[in-house]
C-alpha cells in the first residue's frame, strides 16, 4: 500500500469525531514517510480551505503543490483532502499535537502556516474567517500574536504603515533591535535555508517573495529612523 493510499484510510478513521488523531514520527525533524505527520498537516490545510465555506479548484491545485503527490497518486491525494474537509472537528487536535512535537523547530512550524497561507491564497482572496483560523492554528504551534502578526505580514503583505510586522516588532523598537531581528528573520527564511529544511521546490518562490518583504521593511524603518534622527 503506497504512502498516500495509507493516508487515505487514516483521513477517513479521523472524519470519526471519537478518533484520536494521527500519530507521527517522534524524530525531529519530518520525513517524506513520515504518514502521520503528513495526514495531520493535509487536515490542517483541508480544514483551512474549507474555514470560509468552500473550497475552490485553485486551493485544491495550490495544495497538491504543496504537497506534491508522485504520478499515480494523485487521486488519492484529493480523496484524502476531501475526506479530512467533511467536518470542521479536530483541527485543534491536529495543531496541538504538531506544535507539542515541533515545538523546538519554529522554522518548521512556520513552514506548515507559510504552505496554508499559500493555499489560502491561491483564489486571490484570504478571507477574515480563514485569517482566524491560520491565527488560532498558529497559538496552538506556540507562537504569540506578534510573531503571527510577522508571518502573515510576509505572506499577504503589511497593513499600512506596519513595516514592523514584518520584523516582529512593535513600533519603537530600537535601530540596533531592528537590525538583529532582520539579521534573524531573513537567515530563517532564506531560500537557501528551506531547502535544507526539506521544503518542497515550490516553496522557494515563496520564500523569495518573503525576503523581498522582510528586506523593504528592514529599509523603510531604518530610512524612518534616520529621518527622525536628523
Amino acid at each position: 500500500m503506497s504512502v498516500w493510499s495509507n493516508i487515505v484510510e487514516m483521513a477517513a478513521h479521523a472524519f470519526d469525531p471519537e478518533a484520536d488523531p494521527p500519530e507521527f514520527n517522534e524524530e525531529c525533524a519530518p520525513r517524506p514517510n513520515d504518514v502521520g505527520f503528513t495526514a495531520a498537516v493535509i487536515g490542517l490545510a483541508a480544514k483551512m480551505a474549507r474555514a470560509d465555506g468552500m473550497t475552490t479548484e485553485a486551493e485544491m491545485a495550490a495544495a497538491a503543490q504543496v504537497f506534491r503527490p508522485p504520478p499515480g497518486e494523485e487521486e488519492h491525494f484529493r480523496r484524502a483532502f476531501v475526506l479530512a474537509q467533511q467536518t470542521v472537528l479536530g483541527f485543534e487536535s491536529y495543531a496541538k499535537q504538531i506544535g507539542r512535537k515541533y515545538r523546538a523547530r519554529p522554522c518548521l512550524l512556520e513552514d506548515v502556516l507559510d504552505g496554508l497561507f499559500h493555499i489560502a491564497g491561491a483564489d486571490g482572496v484570504v478571507t477574515q474567517a480563514e485569517i482566524d483560523y491560520l491565527e488560532e492554528v498558529a497559538s496552538h504551534f506556540g507562537f504569540s500574536e506578534m510573531e503571527f502578526r510577522r508571518i502573515k505580514a510576509t505572506n499577504l503583505g503589511p497593513n499600512a504603515g506596519d513595516p514592523y510586522a514584518i520584523l516582529g516588532l512593535l513600533p519603537g523598537a530600537s535601530m540596533d533591535e531592528v537590525r538583529h531581528a532582520w539579521r534573524r528573520i531573513a537567515a530563517e527564511n532564506h531560500p537557501d535555508r528551506m531547502l535544507q529544511r526539506g521544503a518542497p521546490p515550490e516553496f522557494v518562490e515563496i520564500a523569495r517573495d518573503k525576503t523581498a518583504a522582510i528586506n523593504a521593511a528592514y529599509a523603510r524603518i531604518r530610512e524612518e529612523l534616520s529621518v527622525e534622527a536628523k
